[in-house]
């Protein structure tokens, strides 16, 4: 568990990591050729552990050096076509290698994923996609079984917008399938999010022929084979987000250096609106000194939405709503992404949030009450997250339970808030066995 002691103004530095949510489907394009894929700026997380045991588990040879963040990886020239459920079970970015498999050796079974328990996460689009290659695609007894009857998969034209708008997943599987298909594939309604951006990149460096990066409409040309390359994985938008975030809320001069402001601008936009100051620059953000609590210059209430990219993220929404627990006045906040992703509310209102459920999908908080700190439980890592910012600030000693989900997003957190001044120490937590 984490114990974090409230009440200190965070001042510094921190270094933004390279991007969990790129590297996982980066990784997963190694199975795409036989050459080595290195890739660099890797963050020291479980779940880019997690991927690197699932590609050992086909048959990958694995070089981690976390220590200069370089990961290399070269797959078989027959990779085994079954990724188990030991370890997929764990993380749902782990469907990542059912495309590249599928491209690569015509056939795969992939256990169907797990992750953060936020609600129902379907991935009826990647299936559909597959399908739409020309793949026959089944559930049988909780695996995905999945084989192309005439060996290679064919190009095609493929529409994957969902109920809640274009999906990361689907739009990173469907475009790795595409590069080893037979002619061009179109796919409509694709993920413009800056991590599907970086995957595009690296297949391009790997020999891919893609246009139309961070548009809905993406062109791709298969190939025959792709090569190895080095490729720099892009800067955690979400981790960034987070800091800044938590300098916002203790009021202090925190400097996120090695991220990129344009991946965060409609949270820039919305702490402005909230009252937070702060300077960008090439590479950093930088909250300035205030006190969040003041009538007249803190805090504001400020709504947010949050949508598929470039619109609020919903991996941000839990850290908002401990933001706008200090705002004084009524803030409303939309879920559109995961509208059950709301299993942070009944901690923070242990901490002493004034907060309710609308309706599906949406939350009032009634910010500006005193928060005092007490035990919470963590339910999934952005949940995570969102209670140690609120520990920050609230009054006394909030213990975080169950934080094994922080370090699946998060290289030791407790490190870095303490490198910032806060009062932070990691113990063994008797509620985890």
């Amino acid at each position: 568990m984490l114990v974090v002691e409230g009440g200190h103004t965070l001042e510094g530095t921190v270094a933004c990591s390279g991007s969990k949510n790129a590297f996982l489907p980066i990784a997963a394009a190694a199975l795409l050729t036989t050459e080595p894929l290195k890739v660099t700026r890797v963050p020291d997380l479980a779940d880019a552990n997690l991927i690197l045991n699932i590609l050992e588990g086909l048959g990958c040879e694995v070089h981690r050096d976390f220590e200069n963040s370089s990961i290399t990886i070269q797959a078989p020239e027959e990779p085994l076509g079954e990724a188990g459920w030991e370890d997929v079970r764990k993380m749902r970015g782990s469907v990542y290698v059912l495309g590249p498999l599928l491209a690569r050796t015509g056939a795969a079974k992939v256990s169907l994923p797990g992750g953060c328990v936020i609600g129902q996460r379907p991935i009826d689009l990647h299936l559909r996609g597959l399908e739409e290659l020309g793949a026959k695609v089944e559930i049988d007894h909780g695996h995905v079984v999945a084989s192309v009857p005439g060996g290679r998969l064919t190009g095609a034209h493929i529409y994957l917008g969902g109920s809640s708008g274009s999906s990361v997943g689907a739009t990173a599987n469907i475009m790795m399938a595409a590069c080893l298909a037979d002619g061009e594939t179109i796919i409509e309604g694709a993920a413009c999010e800056p991590e599907v951006v970086d995957l595009g990149r690296c297949l391009i460096g790997m020999g891919a022929t893609i246009e139309g990066l961070g548009s809905p409409r993406l062109s791709i040309q298969g190939v025959e084979q792709l090569g190895g390359c080095e490729h720099e994985v892009i800067p955690d938008r979400i981790e960034a987000g987070t800091y800044v975030i938590a300098g916002a809320m203790t009021g202090g001069r925190v400097k996120v250096e090695g991220c990129d402001p344009g991946h965060l601008s409609v949270l820039l936009a919305r702490l402005h609106q909230a009252g937070v100051p702060f300077e960008i620059g090439d590479g950093f953000i930088e909250t300035q000194s205030f006190n969040p609590r003041d009538p007249q210059e803190g805090l504001r209430a400020t709504d947010v939405t949050t949508l598929p990219y470039p619109g609020f993220p919903t991996d941000l929404q839990a850290q908002w709503m401990a933001l706008m627990t200090l705002a004084p006045g009524i803030s409303v906040i939309t879920e559109k992404i995961y509208p059950d992703r709301y299993m942070h509310m009944p901690e923070l209102l242990r901490l002493g949030a004034d907060l309710r459920r609308q309706n599906a999908g949406t939350a009032i908080v009634v910010g500006g009450k005193r928060l005092s700190g007490a035990p919470v439980t963590a339910s999934d890592l952005r949940a995570s997250a969102a209670l140690v910012l609120a520990g920050l600030v609230a009054e006394g000693v909030t213990e975080v339970h169950r934080v094994y989900h922080i370090d699946r997003g998060y290289e030791r957190i407790e490190d870095r808030l303490s490198a910032l001044g806060a009062v932070i120490r990691r113990e063994s937590d008797p509620w985890v066995g």
